[in-house]
């Protein structure tokens, strides 16, 4: 039995979706933790691809349960069309399958509204518009709707309506047109009825699983970077994308875990708006971007890329308590030579060995790059460490040394099976 949290240790989109699936193998329960429909994890099996937001990435696994955990924000109908989806391809037959927290808090049509107006609006950091922001904000204001409130009509009518006395003022000075309770609570009891099979108590589960000595992986959304406490503040997301999110996300006590798993891509990708000191710009950004088919998953936005930032993952490895890295596409830097490496920060005179934590000083730090030669050699039919050019497994080897922890896999291509499996969190032994 091992509890095993991964979580992204970049500024999101590190390849979670692959490297979940992957350790699901040795998993018996996967569960989400935090964020929304905002998260997009890209799985391929035999040449399939399936793209989930919200269902824990271990679904392509039959009888693993999948659960979305009270720390998430939840909109029923992108739930409702990514179960219809996954199970038209075949997977998630049983129901029993698939649980939501009950204390999961609902994304409504006036969340996503609001984000899309702000989103339009000078100053805007670049969000999903799926409407993550709000549906948390109104969580914290403690006038939030949770999936159990789907199933209480008289409840959720009382609800709607308060929170409709505040939200259609806000909305028309921001130019944009009230909501109608009725409207909304009829939408929102119907896709109750059609969820109700799934929504239960997730913290209770978990614990359950947990005692009776199951395995447990808990699946993080985002990166490290975009942490609403300890990301780039203020453009971040507006959960906590770190370990110590699962616990609070839910409901189980830090004792519990036994190791955490950081994902790394072997560059750096960011979206939205914020710093990013080793982004390139022009055609290099631009080959990068094309090599790795770096587009979202969730909003097809181009992604912004660079230099791997090791002052960046080296918060992350500390924040998080990571054991280790999960490192992806490692494929994509073929013939990119040379590549370069950010070691450090340059800012006031001084050498930092951490990413500023202020984005002023974040926007004006100079980076300090390694640069080595690099590979053209295709390395996707590799499956052991060894059999990796010089110049790769110099690129992996200098990123073992810079952050003093070891690595557990490399992936070298999209698919399942294009993975140099080293170390398997869920047993003690290292397989190279």
């Amino acid at each position: 039995m091992a509890v095993v949290v991964i979580v992204g240790a970049q500024w999101g989109d590190e390849g979670k979706g692959k490297v979940v699936d992957l350790y699901t193998e040795h998993a018996d329960v996967v569960a989400r933790f935090g964020g929304g429909p905002n998260a997009g994890h890209t799985l391929v099996v035999d040449g399939n691809k399936l793209v989930t937001h919200l269902i824990p990435s271990g679904v392509l696994r039959a009888g693993k349960k999948c659960v979305l955990g009270d720390g998430m924000v939840v909109d029923p109908q992108t739930l409702l069309e990514e179960i219809a989806g996954i199970k038209s391809r075949g997977y998630l037959v049983d129901d029993g399958d698939l649980l939501i927290g009950e204390r999961a808090h609902v994304i409504l049509p006036y969340h996503r509204r609001i984000d899309q107006i702000r989103e339009s609006r000078a100053g805007a950091i670049g969000t999903t518009k799926r409407g993550i922001g709000p549906a948390y904000e109104a969580k914290v204001a403690r006038r939030g709707i949770r999936m159990a409130d789907l199933l209480r009509p008289d409840r959720l009518r009382a609800l709607v309506a308060q929170n409709l006395d505040e939200v259609n003022p806000y909305l028309e000075r921001l130019g944009g047109e009230a909501f109608q309770a009725d409207i909304i609570v009829d939408e929102a009891l119907r896709h109750g009825e059609s969820l109700r099979r799934y929504i239960a108590d997730a913290s209770r589960f978990v614990h359950d699983s947990i005692r009776r000595g199951q395995s447990v992986l808990f699946e993080g959304a985002q990166g490290a970077l975009l942490d609403v406490d300890h990301g780039t503040y203020p453009f971040v997301t507006s959960s906590s994308t770190l370990a110590g999110g699962a616990c609070t996300g839910l409901g189980i006590g830090p004792t519990s875990i036994h190791v955490v798993i950081g994902i790394t891509k072997a560059y750096a990708t960011r979206v939205g708006g914020g710093p990013f000191p080793t982004e390139l710009d022009g055609t290099e950004g631009e080959r990068l971007r094309d090599a790795g088919a770096e587009f979202g998953s969730t909003t097809g936005r181009p992604r912004r890329c660079g230099w791997l930032d090791i002052p960046g993952l080296r918060l992350a490895v500390r924040i998080n308590g990571m054991a280790g890295l999960a490192l992806t596409k490692l494929d994509v830097l073929k013939a990119i030579r040379p590549i370069k490496m950010c070691v450090a920060y340059r800012l006031g005179g001084k050498l930092l060995d951490e990413i500023p934590q202020d984005p002023a000083d974040l926007a004006h730090a100079e980076p300090v790059f390694e640069t080595l030669d690099g590979w053209s050699e295709d390395i996707r039919d590799v499956r052991d460490l060894d059999d990796l050019p010089p110049g790769a497994r110099r690129y992996l080897a200098r990123i073992e040394d810079l952050l003093g922890v070891p690595l557990y896999l490399v992936s070298v291509g999209p698919s399942r099976a294009e993975t140099i499996v080293l170390k398997n969190p869920f047993r003690a032994e290292r397989t190279e």
